[in-house]
């Protein structure tokens, strides 16, 4: 498959690209960053551990498929968290400007990994840049306005983490 941009070419603004690390235990920065989102106007509706699925499911695979378990069963993925961010009046306003396709993408995720203990990468992109990029919103004024107002949001949020 070819791709329609060449991803080396693309800037992290161009994607909205926000991150940062915070010094503190895996769990107090996931309530640290579902604070900040909070406070800056999101709702937290999805909220999810892709690191413990993984370790289970690939954990249950490997004892279903051998008949017992050893230590290399799991993925051993180290802590991992998502939250699904979504400010609804600009979720609103965005499904109205792509026609209800941005939906797709949402809600807008904020995750935070585990870099080494008490140590964690708290990251986000734009789902309404990368809508844009990829052809899915429209590049007029209407989603100028909503990625502005939607990036506004991811500032502040980012502010208080800082």
């Amino acid at each position: 498959m070819v791709l329609p941009i060449d991803p080396s070419q693309i800037d992290p603004n161009d994607i909205g690209e926000a991150q940062t690390t915070l010094e503190a235990s895996h769990e107090e920065a996931i309530e640290r960053v579902r604070d900040a989102f909070t406070d800056a106007g999101f709702g937290i509706p999805v909220e999810f551990s892709p690191s413990e699925m993984l370790n289970e499911k690939v954990d249950r695979e490997a004892r279903s498929a051998s008949g017992s378990r050893t230590q290399s069963d799991d993925a051993d993925r180290d802590p991992y968290y998502v939250l699904g961010a979504c400010n609804p009046e600009v979720a609103d306003r965005a499904l109205d400007a792509t026609d209800n396709t941005l939906g797709a993408l949402m809600p807008c995720n904020v995750v935070v990994w585990e870099e080494a203990p008490d140590k964690q990468r708290v990251y986000h992109v734009s789902i309404m840049r990368i809508a844009r990029l990829v052809g899915m919103a429209p590049d007029d004024e209407e989603m100028a306005d909503i990625v502005a107002d939607t990036g506004e949001l991811v500032d502040e949020a980012f502010r208080t983490l800082e």
